[in-house]
Parts: C-alpha cells; structure tokens; sequence
C-alpha cells in the first residue's frame, strides 16, 4: 500500500491553526495503533449495509491525537504507519519479525477508518510500501534537524532512542516519559550517540533480532562506558573474561548484521511520497474537515465526539467531559456515553437480590458450558475465603454474586453461606459442565466451603498450556493475546505495595467489572482455544490428561503429607553446629574473621592473600569465586572444600530444616505444597511453597531431610518410580536395537553400555566403567558434548570423544535419531513426545549459535523428558483411578519428578506392594517394558 501527502483542498474550519513554526512533531502511528487497540476493548458497530465494523482503537486513536494535538500545538505534523510486506531487513535476516503474529482481524478492519479519520483531523498521513515507519521518522527527523527544527516524536518505541539529540527529544504520552539526551542517558546507561551500539548488543525479542547471548542492558551499557563504542568492544574482545566474553566472540560474525538491523535509517528516498521536500512547508497542518468529520462520527456512531464539534454557525463546542471513571484527558472520549454503552459494552450485572440470583441460577441450570470464577481473601489457595462469585454463559454477559465487601457504602450482600447452599447442587453436579481459568486453585477455594465441584471440563490456562507452552498463560495475557481484550487488573482496583487494599475493601461497582471479566473472558478464550484443540487429536488427548491431572493434583496437594517437626528441629540445630565449625575453621586457615558468603573478601583472602591459582575472571575481569572455581580449588585446597560445604548446609539449613515445620497448614497439621502445572514447557510438574522437588539427595544431610517427611499412625510411606525411564524413552523412540535388547533382557543398561563402549563382556565391566557408562547414557540424553563429558568424568577431551564415537557405533540408532530429530525440528519449529505433546523450539533457527545449539539439545532431550512427564501423569491418574473403584484408603501424596508417593495404611500394604508398579507399567506400550520400583518405610527416605 503506497499514500502520498498532498495539498489537496479540504473544507475550512472557522478557528485556524495557530502553532509554534520551528517544531516538527512526529507521530508512530502503528505504536498508537496497538495501544489504541488493546485499550479500545471490542466496540463495534452495524453499517448502513449491515457489516459488523470494529470500533474500539478506532474510538481510542481519535482522542488519542487530540489529546497530542492540545498538548503540542505544532504547526508541522505528520503521523507515520508501517505498509504491508517486508523490507530490506527482511532480505538481510529472512526471520526479522519472524515470531510476530498477524495484525488481528479486528484491527486490521480499522486501519482504513483510521487513516482517513487522521487526515480530516489535519495531520498528514504517511505509509510508504517496502520501508518502515520507523525509517520514515528517522529521515523527516533528519531533514527538520539539519534546517535547524525541533523536532517532537511521539512514540512509545524505545528503538527510537538512538535518533535523539539537541534537536530530537521522544514523548511518551501513556506513561509521560520524556527521552531528551539526558532522559536517555538516566534510562539506558548510555547517550543516544551509543543506542545503536547498545542495541545491537542486547538484541531485540520484539522484532526477533538477536543480541549477544547472556548480555543484558546492564552489560552492555558497562561495556560501552568502558570501551567507548562497539567496533572499540569488538577489537578488545579477546581479552574479556569470563562467559559472556565467550559468547561476545562467538556473536563477532553476527554483529555487523545485527547493527544494520537495528539501525534506524535517516536518508531513505521518500520519492513522490512527500512532495515539496526537504521544505517543511509540505508537512504543515490543514484545518480540520468540520463536515466530513460530522458525517464520519455519524456512520460509526461516536456521540461524544459529535457533540464535541463546531455546530452549523461557526461556534465551537465545550471540551467534552470526561466519562465517569475515565483516565484523564487521553481517553476522555474512550468510554462511551450511556447510550453507546446500552447498545455495544458488555453486559456485566451485580446480584444483591434473590429473584435475580435464581434467574442466573436457571440459566447456568440451562447452559451447555458456564464459566466460574471466585474472587477470595487470598492466593493461598487451603486458606481463601470466598468473597465473590462470577458466572459466564454467553460472551459479552457475566454476573457477580458480592459476598463479603466491606467498602464504605456497599449495597446489602446476599448471605454467603446461603447462597453456597443453593449452588451447592449445581456445583456438585458433574452432568453440569463448568470452565474456569486454573480450575485447580478454585477447586481448592470451594472446597474451603465444603464443597466438592463436579464437572469441571475445561481450563483455559491448561488449553494454552497444550497449544502454546511457551507463551505466558495468565488469562490477562491469554486475553490480550487471543481475543484482543485488557481488562482492569487487580492494581488498579487494589493498588500497589504497602497502600495495597484487600479485596474485600474495593467498591462492589468497580468489583463487577472485575470479576465478570474474568468469567466472561475465560468464556471467549475458551471459545477461540478449544476449536484448535478439538481439530488436534494428540493435542486434544494431551490436554484431557492435563485436566484429569488436574483433579489428581488437587487431591494430592488437598492430602499433604505430615512432617516430623521436632526431627527436623534437631537437624537444624545439628546443621547449625557443623557450620559454627567450618566456619571456625575457614577462619583459622585464612588467618582472619571474613564473611564465608561474600565473594568480595573471599576474593581477596584467596588470590591476594593466598595466591590461590585464578581459574577465571567475572565479566569486569576480577578473579572469579563462583560455584565451579571453588569445586575446582576444592580438589587441591582445604579452605574452598570448606566454604563449599558450608554454603551447602547453610542452603539446607535456610530453605528446608528451618522453614518447613512453619509451613504446616494450622488446620490440618500438615505441609500442602502447590503443583504448577503450567510452568515447564516439557510437561513436568513445578513444586513451590513448598519446594519438593529440589531437595538434595546426593548428600546424606540432604537425604536426611527426607526422614521428617513421615507416615501417621498406622501407615507407612510408599515410594513408586519408574526405573530408568529417560533410557527406556530414548530405546522406543531411537528404534535402537542394541539399546531395545539390553532392555527387553532385563540387563543393566549400563553394564550393557559400558560392554559396548569398552569392548568386554557383562561380567568384566569394573565399577569404574559401569560410573562412565553411565555418565555416558545420560549425558548424552542431555546433549552433552565431549567437553562437557570430559568435564564430568575428569579425562581429557580426546577420550571424551572416542567413547562419544564408540557409543555412537555401537548404538546408531541413537545417532539416527539425534540427526532426525534435529532436522524435524529445524524444519517444523517443534518437537513432539510419544504421546503428542509438542515442544516449541524459537531459537532452532537462530543466527546466534550458541541459541542454536541449545535449541538442538533441547530438540534432543525435551521428547524424552516431556514422555516422561506425560508417563508419570498417565500413573497418577490411573493409580488414583484404581483407589477409588477399590474404596482404598491409602492417599498419594506427593509426585516428585519420576516418582509417587503414598501414605499407606498398614492393611493396603501388599495391595499397594503389587498393584501401584503394575499400573505404572501398563499405562503405556513402549517398545521396551516400563519398569516401576516400589519400597516402603516409616518414612520417605527409608521407603527408597
């Protein structure tokens, strides 16, 4: 699409425009759009020939520019959009925006409307096909400041810093930043001068330009201030430590491209777009079109802004006021007046009376699906209270039930035990099909109340989870992101920080909106979500198991498991005991006091004192005292072993013994952790508050820990695994037949491996290299490379290597697959687990190598690890399955990686003993058998 500015006639307006000559101001247009649009929520009105038009960033835009207009009356203005189609960006980098998704339907129906409006509201509108607006700002900035101009760029993009200067000074109107020289110096670290510098270091996810790995805005501008400049950087980059200096001299190719990326261009040829430059005469304001504008207003219906213009005899109208709980001037005209909001807001209604409670009560009786969502005294979900409920049965409607607002004049509230009574029914009903947004936590809130919810189908977090892993799932981006909707945030209602108001306190008018968006988009997510799902038979039967894991969760963090309080008291006094001696210790062998936590005065005491070897520096090239230099100083020196040691306990002394006994749930005497379903993009579960899954076995005081997690009376703790299940995982999917034999012979895979690899039979493998072989499977698993294998092992690289080429020999199949699946990956952006789940990969056809490589690893290893997730989920659901068509009474009560675990009554011992393994290993037919273990003990360390 290609416009021209022109001076085309239009009709005049009785007031002229009286504005400074020397200032040029310089509208993003498609920065407005966007913001406009996520603002303008989903208005729409019907044409005169009965098409449905889009109106809400239409609405927004119009004050938006009004707004500017009063605020910097400039005589020269011109507001600049993107064209259609690539760029010579996109024939330097083909996947520059590559990540970015189509401008959304609705909006892109607006850009016409849009366009037009902006010029009969005197601006000049400029998109030119094949160059971005940002180019085209960069060269009218250029020309206005040569002839000497201000020149005033509204945008909220900071890219546009490096175009800064004593003439250049960017405004942001929606947060009232202000970026002149000395704005971008305090924001950045650096002048404007090294913004592309800076830039081209950092890298720019928006636009999918890569950076240099690992570095950050910090790193960058420290860098600058030190250097001077990049191609400074780029000469002395030899010399720069440490891992980011690795990745600096990995990224050398990469950065001249990337700086051309960046480079906002200040001299393109606007040809016939513009006529009449560089004179700025052609970029001065026309008068408003007083009657075309009169005729738009009336065809897309915006009242307010109607009135707001000159009647027929000349006279100009009153500001219009801002709406009741508008934001101020810029989007005075964004809500619309009561008539608009009759005619097209969504229609969200307070119950405060029976007869009104039980007309929703019979449309969510009536309703093929209803959208439920519970507004509560807190996050912790064993211990909220119910303060409101919403409902959702059709888009655009939704009802909130207040039931425990305290705000100054709030309307009488039904009763909340009551009205639990009477949807309790409902709620219990399985036959009554319900959604939320993260389901499990409203579960948790209702069961508070004793109630037990029934016929939950579907979760809105979880649809996403499924579809797109990778992305953020909470439903403020989830709607934003797939129905184009920002609705109030609990800050806004609420506030921030220590002047946070609890829920409870907000007005019940303002509460409404709140909770009904919550309902109502969750409805209109699931409604765009599920379609996808639906047509997607893997991902639809990945997503049915996350919902019925979902159930299990929510009856397994319900369970909790008990803790030994007093046991754990003694470890942390024991603990305490042996860090008073390390330290002591520590102190004697430095011959000084000194903090054994701070790396400063362990540097000194090390290298300067000591003149310990210096195994690396940190990026400002002092001498590195990070985790890997002391473990290798440990192998030669006492005092880092001892530091080492120290930080160790203190680790489990802070996190565990100290903290986990005051975790206990005050009503129930137990720990409940939380399991995120949504977090790890490979399927596996995420534990937190507590953390279950990182405590340290490797050490016997880690190991320790795991005796104060114990059985009430008359039970035992039950531990059932899967054995070797990643191996089993790799066997299936490789087709290997050496690594499918050792499996379905039952023989050590590692014994078997380390066969292979060294070339003696079973019986002769030394334990040395059955450890290697080991190393060797798994490593490889993760995409290890021969340094890092060499690293594990402590042999040198030549070694690493032959086993790596011996392994490969002896089992091609796993090569095959490594290369197969690699190749997949690059080709269809993803990966996928036996079972369907799908693994977006972004970085697997960076430029940026070391990105690259990792993507490759996780192409490798995310199958293996994602199957093994779906596994243990497949178990917790067919294990509980089991235990309540039996009636049993033993309870699961944690899930720890590969693991489950159980608190038993004595009398389910031999039950659990034979039919939990057999269940975990019938969930699924793999090419090789599933294997679980099972042990039991009073409590989960001796159950290993």
């Amino acid at each position: 699409m290609q416009e021209q500015i022109s001076d085309s006639p239009v009709a005049e307006e009785t007031a002229t425009v009286d504005a400074p000559s020397d200032t040029l101001l310089l509208v993003d247009g498609s920065s407005y759009l966007y913001r406009a649009f996520h603002a303008g929520g989903d208005w729409s009105v019907t044409l005169p020939d009965g098409t449905r038009q889009p109106t809400g960033a239409l609405r927004i835009l119009i004050n938006m520019m009004q707004s500017l207009e009063r605020e910097f009356p400039t005589r020269y203005a011109v507001c600049v959009f993107d064209a259609k189609g690539s760029t010579f960006r996109n024939a330097l980098y083909p996947d520059y925006k590559g990540h970015r998704p189509p401008m959304p339907e609705d909006l892109a129906s607006q850009i016409g409307p849009i366009h037009q409006v902006v010029r009969l509201l005197g601006w000049h509108v400029l998109c030119i096909e094949g160059v971005e607006a940002d180019d085209i700002i960069g060269t009218l900035a250029g020309m206005a400041a040569e002839q000497g101009k201000r020149v005033i760029i509204s945008s909220g993009d900071k890219d546009l810093s490096q175009l800064v200067n004593e003439h250049v000074t960017i405004i942001d109107t929606m947060n009232g930043k202000k970026r002149d020289v000395a704005g971008v110096t305090a924001e950045f670290g650096v002048p404007p001068s090294l913004m592309i510098d800076y830039q081209t270091l950092v890298g720019d996810t928006v636009d999918n330009v890569p950076g240099v790995d690992k570095v950050g805005p910090k790193t960058a501008a420290k860098w600058l201030n030190t250097y001077g400049s990049l191609d400074k950087l780029v000469e002395e980059a030899a010399g720069i430590k440490g891992v980011v200096g690795e990745n600096l001299r990995k990224a050398l190719d990469w950065l001249p491209i990337g700086r051309q990326l960046v480079t906002i261009k200040t001299d393109c040829d606007l040809g016939d777009h513009v006529q009449g430059l560089p004179d700025l005469g052609a970029l001065a304001r026309h008068p408003r079109n007083i009657e075309e504008l009169r005729a738009f207003y009336q065809l897309y219906q915006f009242r307010s802004l109607l009135k707001a213009l000159p009647d027929d005899s000349g006279g100009t109208a009153a500001a219009a006021a801002p709406a009741p709980g508008g934001t101020g001037d810029l989007f005075s005209e964004a809500r619309p007046s009561e008539q608009d909001h009759a005619a097209q807001a969504s229609d969200y209604q307070t119950i405060t009376t029976w007869s009104d409670f039980d007309a929703w009560l019979a449309r969510i009786e009536q309703a093929e699906l209803t959208a439920l969502d519970t507004e509560t005294t807190s996050l912790n979900p064993l211990q909220a209270r119910i303060l409101g409920i919403s409902l959702s049965v059709q888009a655009g409607q939704a009802a909130y039930i207040p039931l425990g607002h305290e705000a100054p004049e709030s309307p009488e509230q039904l009763p909340l035990d009551e009205v639990l009574q009477r949807l309790r029914p409902w709620l219990e009903d399985a036959s009554k099909p319900k959604l939320g947004q993260n389901i499990k936590y409203d579960r948790h809130v209702l069961a508070n109340h004793g109630i037990e919810v029934r016929g939950y189908i579907h979760d809105t977090m979880l649809q996403s989870y499924v579809l797109e892993a990778h992305k953020p799932h909470g439903l403020e981006s989830l709607a934003e992101r797939h129905i184009h909707r920002r609705g109030l945030s609990y800050e806004d209602l609420c506030g921030k920080g220590a002047s946070q108001i609890p829920f409870s306190q907000v007005p019940v008018g303002q509460a409404t909106v709140y909770a009904c968006e919550d309902s109502d988009f969750a409805l209109q997510v699931h409604q765009t979500l599920w379609p996808q799902l639906e047509k997607e038979d893997k991902l639809r039967r990945i997503y049915e198991l996350e919902i019925e894991a979902s159930e299990v969760l929510f009856r397994i963090e319900r369970n909790g498991v008990q803790i030994d309080a007093q046991q754990l008291a003694r470890q942390s006094n024991e603990l305490g005991l042996r860090m008073l001696e390390l330290e002591r210790s520590a102190h004697e062998m430095a011959e000084q006091p000194f903090n054994l936590s701070s790396p400063k005065q362990i540097g000194e005491i090390f290298f300067t004192k000591l003149g310990l070897p210096v195994i690396k520096k940190t990026s400002t090239g002092a001498p590195s005292t990070d985790e890997e230099v002391l473990e290798k100083l440990a192998e030669d020196f006492p005092l880092p072993r001892a530091i080492l040691e120290y930080r160790s306990l203190s680790k489990l002394k802070n996190t565990y013994t100290d903290k986990l006994a005051g975790m206990t749930n005050p009503l129930t005497g137990r720990v409940h952790t939380n399991y995120a379903q949504a977090v790890a993009v490979t399927g596996r579960l995420s534990s937190t508050d507590p953390n279950l899954q990182n405590i340290p076995v490797r050490t016997a005081e880690g190991r320790r820990i795991r005796e104060a997690f114990v059985a009430g009376p008359g039970n035992v703790i039950a531990s059932a695994d899967y054995s070797q299940i990643e191996l089993r995982i790799m066997a299936h999917i490789s087709e290997d037949a050496a690594l499918i034999h050792a499996f379905e012979s039952g023989a050590d895979v590692h014994r078997a491996t380390a066969s292979e690899v060294f070339g003696v039979a079973p019986d002769q493998v030394s334990s040395e290299q059955r450890r290697y072989a080991k190393v060797i499977n798994f490593g490889l698993i993760y995409g290890m490379s021969s340094f890092g294998l060499a690293k594990s092992l402590g042999i040198d690289n030549t070694a690493a290597r032959n086993y790596i080429q011996r392994y490969f020999e002896r089992y091609p199949g796993v090569r095959e697959y490594m290369e197969r699946t690699r190749e997949q990956a690059r080709e269809q952006g993803f990966v996928e687990t036996v079972f369907g789940r799908r693994l977006q990969l972004p970085d697997i056809r960076s430029p940026n190598g070391p990105r690259r490589a990792g993507a490759e690893r996780a192409a490798i290893n995310a199958p293996m690890q994602g199957t093994a997730a779906d596994l243990i989920k497949m178990s917790m659901v067919q294990v509980q399955r089991a235990l309540d068509e039996q009636q049993r009474a033993t309870r699961m009560i944690m899930q720890v990686h590969d693991e489950l675990v159980f608190e038993v009554p004595e009398a389910e011992i031999d039950w659990v003993r034979s039919e939990v393994p057999r269940i975990m290993a019938g969930v699924a037919q793999l090419r090789v058998p599933l294997l679980a273990e099972i042990g039991f003990g009073p409590n989960w360390e001796q159950a290993h």
